[in-house]
């Protein structure tokens, strides 16, 4: 396929009306950080343009995390730093602290220590604000850290679907010296998204819940990027023939090969009767986790 059809959806429902509210208490705090480190999980759809206003003369650390599942081949963001940004790098999928974490309390104290901290310039301390889109990683990076500096365990919730962390919590010490606090910011996504194709890219990645969009199209998108960008590991995954240019064979292959079924109950002229049928959302859901669990190669979305 040369292009992906839609269908004309309409991408305003994909904002929770609890995201209003985060993003307007996450602006007053931003009032009070010295520094903002950022989690995406892709560089480009995966960032929120509606905080971009209030960055301006505060350092900006961007985060990409699981590049272990990204392609090393296809990067479009670059390593320097862009308009409004402070640096920007990139993390791996593990908690574990290396290589990024070992670099964020001395790049961050390196950024604050090198701009003007206005009505901060009396405190030693340094309160840094983690944003992102909803289950980007925010909540993992500061018990890394804390586990890296401090030698403490989760001072926060992880999980690995959108709203874990649905208000604004205290400050979390992730090090001693220098004195570092991190802020958790529930995710938050942009009020319009740009088009209909970023919003199914970050619901590819897990910013938005499934349901809200719908397995069967994200995984008739997925099949569309994979085909695009000549990534054909699921045909090798799932022991295919050859690539598919449609949705429906993979799903039924993936049902029948899998046992993915469902008894339906089927009326009829002499009573009722229960069938076996192949159940396509399951399998949907099925290519859906086998993409975001790196199963079926290393792709960028962006």
């Amino acid at each position: 396929r040369e292009r992906f059809d839609f269908g004309g959806r309409d991408v305003a429902s994909w904002f929770p009306r609890h995201m209003a509210q985060g993003l307007r208490r996450m602006r007053l705090a931003l009032r009070r950080a010295d520094c903002l480190v950022e989690r995406s999980h892709i560089p480009l759809s995966g960032r929120n343009p509606a905080l971009q206003e209030t960055l301006g003369i505060r350092p900006h650390v961007l985060v990409l995390n699981k590049m272990d599942l990204a392609d090393p081949h296809r990067q479009p963001v670059s390593a320097g730093a862009g308009p409004g940004w402070g640096q920007r790098w990139c993390h791996g999928q593990s908690d574990s602290p290396v290589p990024a974490p070992l670099q964020v309390v001395p790049m961050v104290a390196r950024l604050v220590a090198e701009g003007p901290r206005y009505h901060r310039a009396e405190t030693s301390e340094h309160n840094i604000l983690v944003i992102g889109v909803p289950n980007a990683g925010k909540s993992s990076l500061i018990n890394s850290l804390r586990r890296l500096h401090l030698k403490k365990g989760k001072a926060t919730a992880v999980g690995g679907e959108p709203g874990i962390t649905k208000a604004v919590l205290s400050r979390i010490q992730v090090c001693e010296k220098p004195l570092m606090y991190l802020v958790d910011t529930p995710g938050v996504l942009p009020p319009r998204l740009g088009d209909v194709e970023t919003g199914m890219k970050l619901a590819l990645c897990g910013a938005i819940h499934d349901y809200m969009v719908g397995e069967d199209v994200m995984a008739d998108y997925l099949l569309y990027t994979l085909n695009k960008q000549q990534k054909f590991g699921y045909v090798q995954h799932y022991g295919l023939d050859q690539a598919c240019d449609h949705i429906e064979p993979l799903l039924k292959h993936v049902a029948l090969t899998q046992g993915r079924t469902q008894k339906v109950k089927v009326l009829t002229g002499t009573g009722n009767v229960n069938m076996m049928m192949l159940n396509y959302p399951a399998a949907a859901s099925e290519f859906l986790r086998d993409f975001r669990a790196g199963r079926l190669g290393r792709v960028t979305l962006d």
